[in-house]
């Protein structure tokens, strides 16, 4: 699938879907790795950050919704906060989660969570994991 990248109209139905969910302009994104350097869980992604931009603008979907990263984002905003063209990159991983999840790809199951880890966290920590992991 090719995607043709202008400052006209994206080509791509699913450049053009991250961008309507999100609300932002990927073009916008130059690349210049801040948001990767600041991400406090960067270090526990299988794509950085500025990659996961990088694929957005790219179309490859595959990739990125099969990604670890979209769910290790934990929306802490400092990606936001850094980026100096103001893109904010964490509600494009939100655009990606919820696209996943409007396919029905839940990325938590709610009947394997351990029985003891229902007894010692806090209900509005399974309430926000049920939220952002599941559809």
């Amino acid at each position: 699938m090719s995607v043709r990248i202008n400052r006209g109209k994206v080509s791509n139905p699913f450049v053009a879907k991250v961008e309507a969910l999100s609300k932002q302009d990927l073009l916008a994104c130059y690349q210049c790795g801040k948001c990767s350097a600041g991400c406090p869980m960067a270090k526990y992604m299988d794509i950085l950050p500025s990659k996961v931009i990088r694929f957005a603008q790219l179309g490859l979907e595959a990739e990125l919704l099969k990604s670890e990263s979209i769910w290790m984002c934990v929306s802490c905003l400092t990606c936001n906060s850094r980026c100096p063209k103001g893109v904010r990159i964490a509600q494009v991983f939100e655009a990606l989660r919820q696209i996943e999840l409007r396919n029905r790809h839940d990325h938590l199951e709610v009947e394997n969570v351990p029985r003891e880890m229902l007894s010692t966290v806090p209900p509005i920590a399974l309430i926000g994991a049920m939220r952002k992991f599941t559809s």
